[in-house]
């Protein structure tokens, strides 16, 4: 069926929602760290894989991970994208986010790329290509949330 009649039609709707999210251990510890100014990942001394965001179990050994090591504060880009559209509540967009290896991890991390010109969407997805170098940038306020850090290019933003 084709009904055309219907197609420019939208329903506009206001919805609140409060959600609480339990930290538990793992988690609890790495939101900890962010209020410190420190990066914190889960190792496995049987696989070697460090996680960032940090894990309980090691997805190749099956064991427990079973140290903390301090993330680097610079990284690279595995995936990045400028969003244009954004939730209400949240940070006006456009805003460009980037999954981030920093180094001495083997796994990525998503937030915030800050510091770019995103008047031009295309132009700014090419500066955060994967591969691309990025630093963390921690903010004067900190609250053990993921939102206390962003990820800035570093100085020439060169790739890998």
């Amino acid at each position: 069926m084709n009904d055309s009649k219907n197609q420019d039609q939208v329903i506009s709707d206001t919805i609140s929602l409060r959600y609480d999210y339990a930290l538990g251990e793992v988690a609890g510890k790495f939101m900890d760290g962010l209020k410190e100014g420190k990066i914190l990942a889960t190792r496995c001394s049987k696989s070697g894989l460090t996680y960032l965001p940090p894990r309980s179990f090691c997805e190749q050994s099956f064991e427990p991970c079973d140290s903390w090591v301090e993330a680097g504060l610079s990284g690279v880009i595995e995936q990045s994208t400028v969003v244009i559209r954004g939730y209400e509540g949240k940070r006006k967009t456009p805003q460009a986010v980037a999954f981030v290896r920093l180094d001495g991890t083997d796994s990525a991390i998503p937030n915030y790329v800050d510091g770019l010109d995103l008047s031009d969407p295309r132009a700014a997805m090419k500066r955060i290509a994967p591969g691309t170098r990025v630093r963390v940038v921690f903010g004067d306020k900190r609250e053990g949330r993921i939102t206390d850090f962003s990820f800035e290019l570093e100085e020439g933003g060169a790739k890998a």
